[in-house]
């Protein structure tokens, strides 16, 4: 895809809002230390910003539904800056916890909006790859953003990092200020006819699946450090090496994902879901193996990401008359996959089982969606893409 001004302010606005999202996972102890709070109390600031992803992501759409789309993602990229700023200076533990919230706020509008925008300013037959595009700023994040923050805050104070962000927030909303052309609120994009949109069978059920896609993929993305230390023994250094392989699967798997949907929704997620199910079976069979988990993990975080554009695909085309509150919730139903993706894992490991079942269990259970999108049928003269 050629150079686009507008998508690259999005993908810049999608990296400020993963490292909000996933920075203080390795400030933790640092935080902790400085608030006089313990680990646990501390990781409720992780907690406290994916639950509220959830919630206000549709609450934000709503209440947006007749503003420009331009406008908004600007005052987004503004909360996102405010949020992020007041955590920096937060005197104590209750500031941070409510500066958290308020950047939680952002994301699952910025991200179902945004990717309706990025739709809208390509061709049709690039629209998931503009998608692809904006989350790809998520995946940079994990991959190069996230250890860097990390190392700056240890370096030098956990704050620093939060200026930072909150810098890349104002970035954003200039950038977006300069590269989107207005755009007009949807027609008809009541908050009542979104609702009625959002509740019809085929957005609920492309939901649902996201659901499905996202837990399975955090059943074992959860627990993959244990996973390496119980099973190979790994040094820090190895699992950090181990996530970073990850992290570049997924930027792959991302940009791959975004070129294959746009050719076949439908062909790519049944492709990504059985190459899935192979894959974790045998990861789960060859786990005491080193290179080949490591190769294995890339591929596994490539085929993870290419579920994303294609999902959100998914949800945009089932919801077209009034997409924006669809496109926004199933950013919270990514977020809901996660934190039930922990709660498998976790029960596998109650049962007394190993940690190498845990991709297994994963396999076994990313079937449901697939077995649900082979059962469905198509409408007569669907497109290929559907």
């Amino acid at each position: 895809m050629r150079f686009n001004p507008a998508l690259a302010a999005l993908t810049l606005g999608s990296f400020a809002i993963g490292l909000t999202e996933f920075s203080p996972m390795g400030l933790l102890p640092t935080i902790a230390d400085d608030l006089n709070v313990d680990i646990p109390s501390a990781g409720l600031i992780v907690t406290a910003y994916a639950f509220g992803v959830m919630v206000f992501a549709p609450a934000v759409t709503l209440a947006a539904a007749g503003m420009a789309r331009n406008r908004l993602l600007i005052l987004l990229a503004l909360v996102l800056a405010v949020g992020n700023l007041l955590a920096a200076a937060a005197p104590d533990y209750s500031i941070i916890l409510g500066a958290r919230v308020i950047t939680a706020l952002c994301q699952g509008t910025f991200f179902g909006v945004g990717s309706l925008v990025a739709a809208s300013l390509v061709a049709p037959d690039r629209q998931a790859g503009a998608v692809a595009a904006v989350f790809m700023g998520l995946t940079v994040a994990n991959v190069a953003g996230v250890p860097a923050m990390t190392w700056l805050g240890e370096a030098t104070s956990w704050r620093l990092p939060f200026v930072l962000i909150s810098g890349l927030g104002v970035l954003t909303a200039l950038a977006l200020l300069k590269a989107l052309p207005h755009l007009p609120a949807p027609r008809g994009g009541s908050p009542k006819a979104e609702l009625a949109v959002m509740m019809r069978r085929p957005v609920l059920a492309a939901l649902g699946l996201t659901v499905l896609t996202s837990t399975r993929q955090f059943t074992v993305f959860t627990y993959v450090a244990p996973m390496l230390q119980n099973t190979l023994g790994a040094s820090a250094g190895l699992i950090t090496l181990a996530l970073v392989i990850v992290g570049l699967g997924m930027t792959v798997g991302n940009h791959l994902g975004g070129i294959a949907a746009d050719r076949s929704l439908r062909v790519t997620l049944i492709s990504v879901l059985v190459a899935l199910i192979a894959l974790l079976a045998a990861l789960s069979l060859l786990s005491q193996h080193l290179i080949t988990v490591l190769v294995l993990l890339f591929i596994w975080g490539g085929l993870c990401f290419a579920l994303v554009p294609t999902m959100q695909m998914r949800v945009m085309t089932a919801a077209a008359d009034a997409p924006s509150l669809a496109s926004s919730v199933n950013i919270g139903a990514f977020n809901l996959g996660n934190g039930l993706g922990a709660l498998v894992g976790a029960a596998v490991l109650r049962m007394g089982f190993d940690y190498p079942v845990i991709p297994l269990a994963s396999a076994i259970v990313f079937a449901l969606p697939l077995v649900l999108v082979l059962t469905k049928r198509q409408p007569s003269g669907a497109p290929a893409s559907a």
